[in-house]
């Protein structure tokens, strides 16, 4: 009668550690800059004027977080001069991945919009490669900071961080926009990076590091191998030739949304809606109606298994964009706008909560954190570079056309997954 009361007090204990709760901020600093060089500074860059098709390669940029494989053994291994000494392996990534974030951030708020857009593209660039260095080593620093039974803990925390970053760099910069100027907004995210910072500096070393001084010419080929060669070569001889299939499916699954999302900023905004209306009811609500969807989309794999529940996803995904390709031929109105972003950040949660569960069980215990960071990239990767010439799409056809196109891409996920379902299903109800 009594255990477990305190079981449950065990439990939610695990919060009160300092550790688990440092991980808010970094998780804060994660989240923070990846929108601040995706659809914020799309946003910026249209309400300066610039061409569309421009806006659309700058999405090129978060390609970076996709890649960011390549160059994590060097992370994992190679020591920073004097930093390492003082603050460890971990930590002394972070910390200059995260001045490097402060510092590109900066620059970009004090270049000119029209006549400087190389030098913005730089810095988002740089900001990307600094943002995706600080997720390898901020990943490396939570998993050897703690025992296994505070994991699950750690990470709540840090998507909690996260995705208040999300709300701060979208929202918040929306509404420091409208109410001073862009500059001043990238100025305030520059600074807001401190809290990361800070809690870099406060933090203790985690018990076990690695205290490799270089990354040798053996070091570095054993890495590639095992982040890259072993973890494919173990998915294919569990698949078969079927593993091909289903690269391609996570390749487009999120391809239909990603390709529509560049543009919506600038939609929103080329519609006649404001700044803080953006903000309140793209951002902040949206970010609701993302949790909720996020939240169904668990409840259906409990209960319907992975398949079904992924084929609504995309589904859904590819019919909301119809629904913006209606409110394109409408006059502004807050309350249809209201309804599509609802309808649009439903099927958007749903789809990624499935999405992740069905990546999650093609991962094999022993190679689950590199094969599922190389199938989130593949995830990403291919929709990002599609999405880049989503501006030259609207310059040309219009914003009706565009997310009518945006809507027929997703076509070829929802087809496959039938597939595989069918297939799935003839398996466990027809004897062989």
């Amino acid at each position: 009668m009594t255990s477990t009361p305190q079981n449950w007090r065990t439990a939610f204990a695990v919060y009160m550690q300092p550790r688990v709760l440092s991980m808010i901020a970094l998780g804060f600093s994660a989240g923070l800059p990846y929108l601040l060089i995706f659809s914020t500074l799309s946003a910026w860059l249209r309400d300066e004027g610039v061409e569309r098709s421009v806006i659309g390669f700058f999405s090129w940029v978060s390609a970076t977080y996709s890649i960011k494989i390549l160059w994590s053994p060097i992370v994992d291994k190679v020591h920073l001069p004097i930093l390492t000494r003082f603050l460890g392996q971990r930590r002394s990534w972070m910390l200059i991945a995260q001045l490097g974030i402060m510092l590109g951030l900066y620059g970009i708020a004090t270049v000119d919009t029209h006549t400087q857009l190389s030098t913005i593209g730089a810095c988002a660039i740089f900001v990307a490669f600094c943002s995706a260095t600080q997720d390898v080593s901020i990943d490396a620093f939570r998993i050897e900071s703690t025992v296994n039974d505070f994991q699950g803990a750690m990470a709540a925390m840090y998507v909690l961080g996260y995705r208040l970053a999300l709300l701060v760099a979208g929202a918040g910069s929306f509404y420091i926009a409208e109410f001073f100027n862009w500059q001043t907004a990238y100025f305030v995210m520059a600074a807001a990076m401190s809290f990361g910072v800070i809690t870099t500096l406060c933090l203790n070393a985690p018990a076990i590091e690695n205290v490799m001084v270089s990354l040798s010419k053996s070091t570095f080929s054993n890495q590639i191998r095992d982040a890259i060669i072993h973890p494919f070569t173990d998915f294919f001889s569990r698949q078969g030739r079927l593993g091909w299939l289903i690269l391609l499916l996570i390749a487009i699954y999120k391809m239909s949304d990603i390709t529509m999302g560049v543009m919506t900023n600038p939609f929103y905004l080329d519609l006649g809606f404001n700044k803080k209306d953006i903000a309140e009811i793209s951002k902040v609500f949206g970010f609701f109606m993302t949790i909720a969807g996020a939240a169904f989309g668990g409840v259906f794999v409990v209960r319907y298994g992975v398949m079904g529940p992924l084929l609504i996803g995309a589904i859904a995904t590819a019919s909301t964009n119809l629904l913006f390709a209606a409110l394109a031929n409408t006059k502004p109105d807050l309350v249809l706008l209201t309804s599509v972003i609802s309808a649009d950040n439903l099927s958007g949660g749903f789809a990624t909560a499935v999405f992740i569960a069905y990546l999650s069980g093609l991962a094999r215990s022993g190679y689950t954190a590199t094969q599922y960071a190389l199938f989130s990239s593949l995830m990403t990767f291919p929709a990002q570079l599609l999405g880049g010439f989503s501006g030259i799409i609207v310059d040309r056809f219009g914003y009706i056309n565009f997310f009518i196109y945006a809507s027929v891409i997703g076509l070829p996920a929802i087809f496959l997954i039938a597939w595989f379902w069918r297939r799935e299903w003839l398996q466990t109800n027809i004897p062989t």
